[in-house]
């Protein structure tokens, strides 16, 4: 052959390639690979109009398998795809194109524009029914955790388990629900690792609180707490700490014994000059919630906040829990504004800023034990006027007297009152028979108004 003939027929083979070559690259760019599925229908070698005539007069069925075990199916529904859902089917093909003829196994995701996906609320029901159901008997992990204690950060290494793990199994089956036919396979939950960046974290945080403290302001006089002081364990997860205090206890006990007053005898200086410790048995002061106070010193040890005042973790008794007196630190805790009362003198002064705007007689309770005013430090729940007073008598029949002015500073209600009705208010009343009251204060009408002006909600009521 000489060199003409052969550098021919080069020619024509190279050109029969060409041909060959772009014939099949045209067929490529318009026709499905072998194995290509399209929403699990097969759509290998077909065209775009083929595919989409076959996929869309499919209908369609949920079934949704765990493990091989059919855990939901739904009713058979048209396929949904409308006539402008086509060039969805042309993207499809663009990105499943190879040049050369590929016998990869391949299923694409078609889904029409408009989908009915009402159906996915009971499939994810029936996916999480199902794995509670397999997790039953099985261990549940935990993860690794970064802990405070005794001043000192450490890191709780994480437990295996066998529970499977539902997260992700109702996101495949929204993603695939075009489908229908889904199978999933749970995975055990893996716990998160010491090593983690979540417990590496965790342990960054909780090692801020070791060189932490804050200053507890109780009144006038400040302490200083550590946070070893405050916290007994601590753990910083989902971007909060979360404290255990009851370090806190043993120091906030020691405040409440030198500076708290519920509960406690009152030092006050009668009229008369003389100094008389006061019953321990009313409801006036205050005391430091241990449990409230750790609350308040662990959050600001977090915030790194450097003093903060414990009028916030105070609490009462009686009429209101939040505490009463806590700004009070002049007069054992009383106070310049307060109303005093003399049982033995049937006698009551009001005191305003140390100055005593009110002196007057009064009938306090009957002395016997039904009706005996209480001994003690009160402090005055309200105020009404006009009011109307309710309760029982003596016999058990129902009294209800109308009154103008009405302070009460008892749950059992003892208060100040107008007595209109009464005619005997000699100093010797409230030892006669039915001669007191029930255990309020009677004032007279001509200076109970005064004496209702006189008086604040809170105020300290001193019995004795």
């Amino acid at each position: 052959m000489d060199k003409l003939t052969l550098k021919k027929l080069i020619i024509i083979t190279l050109g029969m390639l060409m041909v060959f070559l772009l014939g099949m690259h045209l067929h490529q760019k318009t026709h499905f690979n072998k194995n290509v599925k399209i929403n699990n229908i097969p759509v290998g070698g077909l065209t775009v109009q083929q595919a989409y005539n076959k996929v869309s007069n499919t209908k369609r069925k949920s079934k949704i398998y765990i493990n091989k075990k059919l855990v939901y199916s739904g009713k058979s529904t048209d396929s949904g795809f409308k006539l402008s859902d086509k060039e969805r089917f042309s993207k499809a093909l663009h990105y499943q194109y190879t040049f050369f003829p590929s016998r990869k196994h391949e299923n694409l995701l078609v889904e029409p524009a408009d989908l009915d996906k009402s159906a996915l609320n009971n499939i994810d029901s029936a996916i999480v029914a199902r794995i509670h159901q397999l997790n039953i008997g099985r261990k549940a992990p935990r993860d690794a955790y970064a802990v405070y204690q005794n001043n000192k950060v450490s890191v709780i290494p994480a437990i295996d388990g066998t529970r499977y793990s539902e997260q992700g199994l109702c996101n495949i089956a929204n993603k695939e629900f075009v489908n229908g036919t889904i199978h999933l396979t749970p995975k055990v939950i893996t716990p998160l690792s010491a090593n983690s960046k979540a417990v590496q974290d965790e342990k960054e945080h909780l090692s801020k609180l070791q060189n932490r403290s804050v200053v507890y302001q109780v009144q006038k006089t400040k302490y200083n707490f550590k946070a070893s002081n405050v916290i007994s364990k601590a753990t910083y997860q989902h971007g909060k700490y979360h404290f255990e205090t009851d370090n806190v206890k043993s120091k906030i006990a020691n405040i409440n014994n030198k500076q708290a007053t519920l509960g406690k005898s009152f030092k006050f200086r009668t009229d008369s000059g003389k100094v008389i410790s006061t019953s321990n048995q009313g409801t006036y002061g205050w005391k430091i919630s241990s449990k409230q106070a750790g609350q308040t010193l662990s959050k600001a040890l977090a915030n790194n906040v450097k003093s903060v005042n414990a009028e916030n973790d105070i609490y009462g008794k009686g009429y209101s829990h939040l505490g009463t007196g806590y700004s009070a630190v002049n007069n054992h805790g009383l106070g310049n504004t307060y109303v005093a009362v003399s049982l033995a003198k049937q006698h009551a002064w009001f005191y305003k800023n140390g100055k005593c705007v009110l002196s007057t007689d009064i009938v306090s309770g009957s002395d016997d034990a039904n009706n005996r005013t209480p001994k003690g430090v009160w402090y005055i729940m309200y105020q009404q006027t006009p009011s109307v007073l309710r309760g029982t008598n003596d016999d058990g029949s129902k009294y209800s007297s109308p009154v103008q002015y009405w302070s009460p500073f008892t749950l059992s209600g003892c208060g100040f009152h107008d007595a209109s009705w009464r005619h005997n208010w000699s100093k010797t009343a409230y030892k006669q028979t039915h001669g007191g009251s029930h255990g309020c204060i009677n004032m007279h009408p001509e200076n109970a108004g005064d004496g209702f002006h006189a008086l604040t909600k809170g105020e300290p009521v001193i019995i004795y």
